[in-house]
């Protein structure tokens, strides 16, 4: 099984691998596109980074500068908007729902090292799925760690480090963000 195919099924792999550099180096081309346009061009994104992408829905725009490690597993629903400086490490797939706004400088990991420090020399990671749903607000500076699903019309208070799932509805806060109270 090739580190790529690892990776894409959950399993421990060497990011240290030819196949994944290839694709990080896609990817920073397709970034590089999109990070350069010209500031009055109107539009979603690049073109090389809307083929990037697993899928993208109708009116996402994704402000720059943006980052992504992969871009092939990100996958975006309709209205999505993301506020300059976000970076976005797809190691797995992530998806976000339509209308969800990600305010500026937002960072969603999917990747976790391993916990060896020789492990981790090695370069093994293991990638875990990261899904928002519809009408989310993340607040700027918000950290969504890997695994963490989020629950439609949420709100992340900006700063917030989100390292568990959030329910649909709530508003949570803090590092590591709590719920502060329920909305109706």
């Amino acid at each position: 099984m090739s580190e790529r195919e690892k990776m894409q099924s959950g399993q421990w792999y060497s990011c240290l691998d030819a196949e994944l550099e290839a694709l990080r180096a896609r990817a920073r081309r397709a970034v590089h596109a999109h990070n350069t346009c010209p500031p009055d061009r109107r539009g979603a994104m690049a073109p090389d980074l809307h083929a990037l992408f697993a899928t993208t829905g109708e009116g996402c725009f994704l402000e720059a500068p943006f980052h992504c490690a992969y871009g092939i597993n990100i996958h975006l629903g309709d209205g999505v908007y993301f506020n300059a400086g976000c970076t976005v490490l797809d190691t797995a797939s992530i998806r976000v729902g339509n209308r969800t706004l990600i305010g500026p400088g937002v960072h969603i990991y999917c990747a976790q090292h391993a916990a060896d420090p020789d492990e981790r020399q090695q370069g093994l990671e293991i990638a875990l799925p990261v899904t928002i749903g519809h009408n989310v607000w993340i607040g700027g500076g918000a950290i969504v760690l890997p695994g963490v699903t989020i629950g439609d019309d949420a709100i992340i208070g900006a700063g917030s480090v989100v390292t568990k799932d959030v329910p649909t509805r709530a508003t949570v806060v803090g590092n590591p963000a709590r719920p502060i109270r329920p909305r109706q």
